[in-house]
C-alpha cells in the first residue's frame, strides 16, 4: 500500500477508473463500459482495507452502477462496506441505512473524516465532488486506474474550465492486467 505523509486524520483520496482519453463515465453517465476493465487489480484490492468512509457526489450515488443487479453491485464491485456521506441538496425522504446526506461540502468532509475513524482514507467518488474538494484545497491524493479504452465523450475525471493549474507529485505507478494505476499527491 502507498505510504504518504500524514495530516490530521484520514486523507481525502479521489479514486476513479478512467478511459485513456480522460472520461470516468460515458455520455449520460453511462458506466457500463467499465465492467470489461474491472478485473483483478491489487492496488484497488489493497485500498479497500484502508478506506474508512466514502464521500460521494449526488449523481454518483444515484447514477449508473456498472454492476447493478449483480452480487458485485456497489463501491469497489461490492467489496467495500461502510459509512457513506453523500453531498446533495436533495436528500431522499427515506435514506438508506449507513448513508448520511449533507448539503455543505465542509460539513460533508468533516462527517466523512469522523466516520472513517482510524482508517487512512476517505475515498471521494464522483467528478463534481472531486473537483469541489480540489478547488477547496481539501483533496490530498488522486488514484487513477487507466483502462485501455477510448470513450470519446462523457464525464471527465476533472472538468475544471478556467481553473487554476494544480501541481501533482507522482508517488506510484503500477500495472494490472486491465489497467495502469497512477497515484498522485496534490502539491500544496
Amino acid at each position: 500500500m502507498i505510504e504518504t505523509t500524514s495530516g490530521s486524520g484520514p486523507r481525502l483520496l479521489y479514486s476513479a477508473t478512467m478511459s485513456l482519453d480522460g472520461f470516468i463515465a460515458g455520455p449520460g453517465g453511462d458506466q457500463s463500459w467499465m465492467t470489461r476493465y474491472l478485473g483483478p487489480n491489487p492496488v484497488a484490492d489493497e485500498l479497500i482495507d484502508d478506506i474508512g468512509a466514502l464521500l460521494v457526489g449526488a449523481r454518483t450515488f444515484t447514477g449508473d452502477d456498472p454492476n447493478r443487479g449483480t452480487d458485485k453491485e456497489g463501491a469497489f464491485s461490492g467489496q467495500w462496506h461502510g459509512p457513506q456521506i453523500v453531498l446533495t441538496h436533495r436528500p431522499p425522504a427515506d435514506p438508506p441505512e449507513g448513508v448520511r446526506f449533507v448539503d455543505d461540502l465542509a460539513e460533508a468532509v468533516s462527517a466523512a473524516k469522523s466516520a472513517a475513524g482510524t482508517k487512512k482514507y476517505v475515498n471521494v467518488l464522483g467528478a463534481s465532488i472531486g473537483r469541489q474538494c480540489l478547488e477547496a484545497g481539501l483533496l490530498d491524493e488522486i488514484l487513477v486506474l487507466i483502462a485501455p479504452v477510448l470513450l470519446g465523450d462523457g464525464v471527465r475525471l476533472f472538468d475544471h474550465p478556467g481553473g487554476n493549474t494544480v501541481a501533482l507529485e507522482r508517488i506510484a505507478v503500477s500495472h494490472a492486467p486491465l489497467a495502469t494505476n497512477v497515484w498522485y499527491r496534490v502539491e500544496r
